[in-house]
């Protein structure tokens, strides 16, 4: 293993354990405030850290079948769409806006979290192909969707007291990471032909 791949391989273990932490306290404050954008947020940390292991376990593997997990991952990033799904039942079932500061507050943690996730990352994101490229795509899509989540708790403090702020940023987040399946896939496609070339 490279001096590269072990800083890769460590990167992704803080990564995966940073995002473990705060998918607990975003599915906590979620759970508390009924807020889509910070369920589909806290399963994305969930699912990242899912990811970053994985990626982690299988750094010491021969191309082929890191892009082989690179499809297989291409999949997990489409866990949090699905779960948004029946979170958006639900706040259609009871359809209060969720409490604005707690919202504001929640959004900005996960934020700096993956502020720092990509700027860790960001060293590596060509290096070990479709795995880092994974890696990398989360951190910075879920650092855009934290800025929305942040802006739908002002809104809706200031602007428009609804549900709509809220689940429009859910909804943008699910699609977010459809596209990031979609760029992921392609990579680990493309390294899979390379590898049994």
């Amino acid at each position: 293993m490279t001096t590269m791949d072990a800083g890769f391989r460590r990167t992704v273990r803080t990564v995966a354990l940073l995002n473990l932490g705060y998918f607990g306290v975003e599915f906590a404050v979620a759970q508390s405030i009924g807020s889509v954008s910070l369920f589909a947020d806290s399963v994305d940390f969930l699912e990242d850290a899912a990811v970053n292991f994985l990626i982690f376990a299988a750094m010491g593997w021969t191309m082929r079948r890191r892009a082989k997990v690179g499809m297989a991952l291409s999949a997990i990033l489409l866990v949090p769409a699905l779960a948004l799904v029946w979170t958006l039942w639900q706040k259609f079932q009871v359809p209060l806006p969720p409490a604005p500061l707690p919202l504001t507050v929640t959004g900005l943690g996960a934020l700096l979290i993956n502020l720092f996730c990509a700027f860790l990352l960001v060293r590596y994101r060509h290096h070990s192909g479709s795995l880092s490229k994974t890696a990398f795509l989360s951190a910075r899509n879920d650092a855009l969707a934290n800025v929305a989540i942040i802006g739908a708790g002002l809104i809706t403090a200031f602007v428009w007291r609804s549900i709509w702020p809220d689940v429009i940023v859910g909804v943008a987040i699910a699609f977010m990471n459809m596209d990031a399946a979609r760029e992921v896939w392609t990579a680990a496609r493309d390294e899979h032909r390379e590898a049994t070339a």
